[in-house]
């Protein structure tokens, strides 16, 4: 056989491999969202040099934890850590196993936070993502573990920490194991703030329930992107239980901001380099005292 038939043999059997994913990347990138709040359409290449951010409105839509990383981590830093921890099914709880199969499916994770080392503007840290598409992002035992896991790397690295949260909650399926979580994670963060570490909590839409109640608001300094909800019970629940009207932007972040439980609102353009000066303020305070 020629060598130069061969050759253009094997090139064209590498391209037949390379160009259905190229072609299926370049449809999704081409396949049309429309907002959730204005309803207008966009392709999600737009959406995607907006971070995700309405051009029309101004409207934050979810992120996926992967992409959120992305988006802060300095490229290939992120080194993830605790892949193997994984929820199981303590209580044996009624269709919990298929629902974890499912989320698992859909978004391609095995949790609902994701974990690990990065540099940030060239600054090592430890962050931490949730990603509210695996059953809400609600802490079982291991959400709770891996947050847990990741705060004593933090501290025995002597690193600061980054925990972006969104979460319904707790996860009723494992009952008080999951309540437990919260005070696992508050005591982990404790030592860490005792070693004179920083932690930096990002609350993103929504951040309720247990998680809020315990590490999310727990942060040396608290911020939180715009019109995020940020709360324990939702809206709706206060609402059935007073029997009363919540004024407008209750629980909002600007709510928030307003009343000092959050020290800033940060859009999504500027979270990474906001992150790492606050990451370079830090080191330089240590340094003086």
């Amino acid at each position: 056989m020629n060598p130069f038939s061969e050759k253009k043999s094997i090139l064209d059997s590498i391209n037949s491999l390379i160009r259905p994913d190229f072609k299926k990347a370049k449809a999704d990138e081409e396949k049309i969202y429309k907002c959730k709040n204005c309803e207008n359409k966009y392709t999600k290449a737009i959406l995607r040099e907006n971070h995700f951010v309405c051009p029309g409105c101004g409207y934050y839509g979810k992120l996926s934890a992967r992409t959120r990383i992305s988006t802060i981590a300095d490229k290939n830093s992120f080194r993830e850590f605790s892949r193997g921890v994984v929820a199981e099914n303590p209580l044996d709880f009624p269709e919990y196993d298929e629902k974890l199969k499912e989320a698992g499916k859909k978004t391609g994770l095995k949790e609902a936070v994701i974990t690990g080392t990065c540099t940030i503007e060239g600054k090592r840290a430890v962050l931490c993502v949730m990603d509210s598409r695996f059953l809400m992002a609600s802490m079982g035992s291991a959400v709770g573990e891996k947050i847990t896991r990741a705060c004593e790397y933090a501290t025995k690295k002597k690193l600061p920490i980054i925990v972006f949260s969104a979460s319904g909650g707790a996860r009723m399926q494992e009952g008080i194991l999951s309540l437990m979580q919260m005070a696992k994670t508050g005591a982990a963060f404790g030592k860490h703030g005792e070693a004179g570490l920083l932690f930096i909590s990002v609350l993103t839409n929504p951040t309720t329930g247990g998680v809020t109640a315990s590490f999310a608001s727990l942060g040396d300094i608290i911020l939180a992107e715009p019109g995020a909800l940020i709360g324990f019970a939702g809206p709706r629940v206060i609402e059935q239980t007073i029997g009363e009207k919540l004024p407008e932007g209750f629980q909002s972040s600007e709510f928030q901001l307003e009343h000092g439980f959050v020290d800033a609102i940060v859009t999504r353009e500027e979270m990474k380099e906001t992150l790492g000066k606050i990451i370079g303020l830090h080191k330089k305070a240590k340094v003086y005292l």
